[in-house]
């Protein structure tokens, strides 16, 4: 038996236990309902039972690179552990590359482990209460993967670093400033409020386009189908008549005409189109050229703008108040934006906030934040109420949003709906003006 010095994250003070390995040692605590941070042998040896008197030894713990909890989350005072047992693999191997759960089931997740913590609950035992309700395999693997990691002394932010996805940076800071703060649980509720917003958002603007896009692909299948199939064919029996054809009906010929022999150079033109588009949002200069027209679209342009300020406004706040630095939010804020465009102008709003200037400052250069916003940062900085005017502020961008979707939205349908009758007219004329016109000759003779 061995003697270990440990310090806890959650659960009770540090102290010393006996376990003949430290292994067996964070089972132990874990089992007490400790989160044990650094566990280190003190190198008091304690004498074993008789009946294991003749036993051999046990093998000296591997030293490893790993840091502990406590170094990890930037504890005061934190040492690195002196020994370090090998971790023990997975039960299942964890899949790289490929998420276990989407986005809505990643909410619920964090979700049931924030009350499952504020309850009183380890985290190892949250962790197998969560497992038993009905999830998928690769949710069973992934909790699988997150409990063997814990009980091998590692924290939950290292376990969720070491899965992957779903766990993406944003989360996995979160995690790590609830652990260092000792405020898992409050910090995992806020993480599960940023998702389910974005969440929120997300379907918001699917709704906003899903279907003016719908409207307008079928709009546009059924004037290739009416000019290219039903028009010709009524218009047949004018073939060989000695009557000049009115416009609208010699435009829609030869709309047809075109349609009809150069389907394979339009078919290929869009094809080489959509790779030429594909490739270019791969690269980053042209992928920055296409965001910033994108948010100088008419209608467009300003609701994405609005949304993703919108995001980096309550993400940044939900990020201070969980006690990471500003700089650091901002940072792990700009990452995660969609917009290159917005994502270049925080960057350099970073820069700037790097060499000592405030936030409000640079953020009103860049030109692409709503002076609301700027005007909120400012007076969060002055009066230290940072977090809550972000909050109201990401509240009021929201609004905005919603407000902009609902006139979009409104807007779109009519527009189309004129559109089509155009259209529809057009096509109505070309075949009505050439019978009228062959009704009036056969009315002379």
């Amino acid at each position: 038996m061995a003697e270990f010095r440990y310090t806890a994250l959650t659960g009770g003070p540090a102290g010393v236990i006996d376990a003949p390995d430290r292994p067996t040692a964070v089972r132990m605590l874990v089992a007490r309902g400790i989160t044990p941070g650094a566990v280190e042998p003190t190198g008091t040896a304690k004498p074993a039972a008789k009946s294991a008197a003749k036993s051999p030894p046990a093998p000296k713990p591997a030293p490893s690179k790993a840091r502990t909890a406590a170094e990890q989350a930037g504890l005061p005072g934190a040492e690195p552990a002196a020994t370090e047992a090998p971790a023990a693999a997975p039960a299942t191997a964890a899949p790289r590359g490929r998420a276990a759960m989407g986005l809505s089931d990643m909410a619920s997740f964090i979700r049931e482990l924030a009350t499952a913590v504020q309850a009183g609950l380890p985290i190892v035992p949250a962790l197998r209460t969560l497992g038993k309700s009905g999830r998928n395999a690769a949710q069973s693997a992934m909790l699988a993967h997150l409990i063997a990691e814990v009980e091998t002394g590692r924290t939950l932010a290292q376990a969720c670093t070491a899965w992957g996805k779903p766990f993406n940076e944003l989360t996995i800071n979160l995690i790590r400033a609830g652990e260092a703060s000792g405020k898992l649980g409050d910090v995992l509720h806020q993480a599960a409020d940023l998702l389910e917003r974005e969440l929120q958002l997300r379907r918001t603007l699917l709704q906003a386009t899903l279907y003016p896009v719908i409207l307008l692909g079928l709009v546009s299948i059924a004037i290739v189908i009416v000019t290219t199939v039903i028009v010709p064919q009524i218009l047949e029996p004018l073939k060989g008549q000695n009557i000049t054809l009115p416009l609208p009906t010699r435009m829609v010929q030869g709309f047809a005409w075109f349609v009809g022999s150069y389907w394979w150079a339009i078919a290929g033109a869009l094809g080489a189109a959509f790779l030429l588009l594909t490739r270019a949002h791969r690269q980053p200069e042209s992928r920055l050229a296409i965001d910033r027209f994108i948010l100088r679209l008419p209608l467009f342009g300003p609701l994405v703008r609005d949304a993703s300020v919108a995001r980096f406004t309550r993400t940044l706040g939900t990020l201070v108040r969980s006690g990471l630095p500003v700089l650091t939010g901002l940072r792990l804020t700009g990452a995660t934006m969609t917009n290159h465009a917005l994502r270049q102008a925080i960057s350099g709003v970073c820069d700037e906030v790097s060499g000592g200037k405030t936030i409000a400052e640079p953020l009103e250069k860049t030109g692409v934040f709503p002076p609301l916003l700027v005007q909120i940062v400012s007076l969060g900085e002055r009066s230290g109420k940072l977090p809550e005017l972000l909050g109201q502020a990401a509240d009021s961008l929201e609004g905005r949003t919603q407000s902009r979707i609902k006139v979009l939205t409104t807007i779109l349908p009519p527009i189309l709906v004129v559109l089509v009758a155009c259209v529809v007219g057009v096509v109505v004329a070309a075949i009505l003006l050439p019978l009228l016109e062959m009704q009036d000759a056969a009315a002379r003779l």
